[in-house]
């Protein structure tokens, strides 16, 4: 009884995550039930394990005590032999039932616990991959892999070793006190006397060892985030010679990580001596009025062991928690830093009464940027006040210099971010009425540092339609000039790339970036520098292709080069989160000097002449 504190100030947080997680739990309630019934027997054959030991004192070995109110009178007429042989059965009867029924409690238990933590791990990864960008801007990737493989994995490994030992020992605990006032409350209540001291202690350094197991965990997922980007970014990291300067940051957080796990251990091991000394003073006081009692008469030396049996019994639940006490400290820990993740709400989420975009034969009607605001932090709008209308069959270039707000607009046509003020329509109604997935759907987007995964080049390609035949994936792959180098590849298009794409080149990679997005068939088509890692000969086929896939569709192009910008049927520059002046082609043939200087101020380094000719400009 004196350890539920314990475990109440160690886990304030497990509680909370079994409420949370009811809905798995609960399918799982057959196993569960199955186990807590195997619990219950293995619990009643524990607290029946000395009886046997009581009839052998009290009736088989001499004594001259036959009294005491667990006087068995039916035993009288058997004999001594048969009744000690039966003892003897009984006492490996009693140990084969318990043990069976430990297994099937230990077993059902323990695939109970993992298959709900199994489907937990994927919902927290389902939930960070849903959560906003204004999310993912602060987070950082290392430490939130730690909460999805090691905190998780720490849980799954403390529901076995330590959250049903616990329970098994606080049921035990519970049937033995009960058991003991039973056989005589006034030694029971000498026995209990130094629980309050053990409940004191419990309470100060559970909440001590929760502290310094979330210190722990949070320098674990600091240090994780610190390897994660140090690996992820290998080439920089040697290139610059950076590798001590990540070394120093990573061994900062594994010696702070140290130091709070060895204050964790060191007030565990204080935690469990302080048990120790609990014991000692309560088995110190059974023994003394325990044996004048059996002197006085009114015990008999039978009871008299079957109680300390279950005193030391009851007493070493209690140990036992003083040790799971670290553990579930660390796992309580563990489940704060899930549920914080879990807690988190997406800033951009479908609304109760979104509807599914609509994808008919006749595509997008227009995109419009209505009065739109946004501010990344208040007061410091990234966009002001800006209107833009985009309708298919145009190619609209985007061009500012770094931070004047193209993709910011680019986010919030994604709607990977919502405006602060002002509307996103799409042919006139608010995007945010639709649902994110069907609206997404609308979209292709290739940016400009392009991301492959560690798949095949086909499944990379497949990526923008899953449902895309072979025949779609190789005729996107041609639009984006890409067919040649893949066939040339040691397996083709069954070729696996690495992570993040790096066994091809960087202009292979955007190309087949390039064809994933044809390859969706999306009716707006997003393209952040397309052409900027191609050599001449591809920039000219890619542009042709983005020429032929403007029919119908509106295509959005971020580029400062000129071919790009030539090519495209309006030219908005922007500054300063607004839209400064909008150009056409025919300014641009026009050379006049002051469209020159112009969009020299706004990173174009050269125009394209009527006849093809460049001039270079001031920067």
């Amino acid at each position: 009884m004196g350890a539920l504190p314990t475990i109440t100030s160690a886990a304030p947080r497990l509680g909370g995550m079994v409420r949370r997680f009811w809905p798995q739990i609960r399918t799982q309630r057959w196993i569960i039930s199955g186990a807590m019934g195997a619990l219950v027997f293995q619990t009643l054959f524990r607290l029946a394990e000395p009886w046997p030991l009581k009839v052998v004192f009290d009736r088989i070995l001499p004594n001259t005590h036959r009294g005491g109110r667990t006087h068995l009178a039916w035993l009288d007429g058997v004999d001594p032999g048969t009744l000690l042989l039966g003892c003897a059965g009984a006492v490996v009867l009693i140990a084969l039932l318990r043990a069976v029924f430990a297994y099937l409690n230990t077993v059902w238990l323990a695939l109970a616990g993992n298959r709900v933590l199994t489907n937990v791990r994927s919902e927290l990864f389902n939930h960070l991959q849903h959560l906003s960008l204004t999310f993912h801007d602060k987070a950082r990737t290392g430490d939130l892999l730690t909460r999805v493989v090691g905190d998780i994995g720490r849980l799954q490994e403390v529901a076995v070793t330590a959250a049903l030992p616990m329970l098994i020992n606080m049921l035990t605990l519970a049937g033995m006190l009960a058991l003991m006032l039973w056989m005589d409350w006034g030694l029971a209540l000498i026995a209990l006397v130094a629980l309050p001291l053990f409940v004191i202690s419990a309470r100060i350094l559970g909440r001590q060892i929760h502290s310094a197991a979330r210190e722990q965990r949070e320098r674990e997922g600091a240090m994780g985030a610190t390897a994660a980007e140090a690996l992820g970014a290998i080439r920089v990291v040697q290139s610059l010679a950076l590798e001590d300067v990540h070394n120093k940051a990573f061994e900062a957080h594994n010696s702070a990580s140290l130091t709070q796990g060895v204050k964790a251990r060191r007030l565990s091991a204080r935690l469990e001596r302080t048990v120790d000394v609990v014991i000692a003073l309560g088995m110190a006081g059974v023994l003394y009025f325990g044996a004048r009692r059996v002197v006085s008469g009114v015990l008999s030396p039978g009871d008299l062991i079957v109680f300390i049996a279950y005193l030391k019994n009851a007493f070493k639940p209690m140990r036992d928690l003083a040790k799971y006490t670290g553990r579930l400290a660390k796992a309580a820990a563990s489940a704060q830093r899930i549920v914080e993740i879990l807690d988190a709400v997406p800033s951009v989420r479908d609304r109760p009464d979104a509807v599914e975009a609509p994808r008919g034969g006749g595509g997008v009607e227009s995109i419009r940027f209505e009065r739109v605001t946004f501010e990344y932090e208040p007061g410091r709008p990234a966009l002001s006040d800006l209107d833009l209308e985009i309708r298919p069959g145009q190619m609209i270039a985007l061009v500012g210099p770094s931070g004047a707000g193209k993709s910011t607009l680019i986010s919030l046509l994604l709607r990977l971010h919502d405006p602060t003020s002002g509307r996103v329509l799409l042919d006139g109604q608010d995007i945010r009425g639709f649902t994110l997935k069907s609206y997404r759907s609308l979209i292709s987007l290739v940016p400009q540092d392009t991301v492959l995964f560690g798949v095949s080049v086909r499944e990379n390609i497949a990526y923008g339609d899953p449902s895309a035949s072979r025949e779609q994936i190789v005729e996107a792959a041609r639009l984006a000039c890409a067919h040649e180098f893949i066939e040339a590849l040691p397996e083709g298009y069954e070729t696996q790339l690495g992570e993040r794409g790096e066994t091809v080149s960087g202009g292979q990679r955007q190309r087949i970036a390039i064809a994933r997005a044809i390859v969706r068939g999306a009716p707006i088509l997003v393209f952040d520098e397309p052409t900027s890692n191609l050599d001449e000969a591809n920039r000219a086929q890619v542009r042709a292709a983005l020429g032929d896939l403007r029919r119908d569709r509106i295509v959005i192009v971020i580029s400062h080069e000129p071919e790009a910008i030539g090519d495209a049927d309006r030219i908005v520059l922007l500054d300063r989160g607004r839209i400064e002046r909008e150009l056409t082609p025919e300014d641009l043939r026009s050379q006049e000097p002051a469209v020159a200087r112009l969009l020299g101020e706004f990173g174009v380094s050269t125009i394209v002449s009527g006849n093809g000719a460049r001039h270079a400009v001031a920067r």
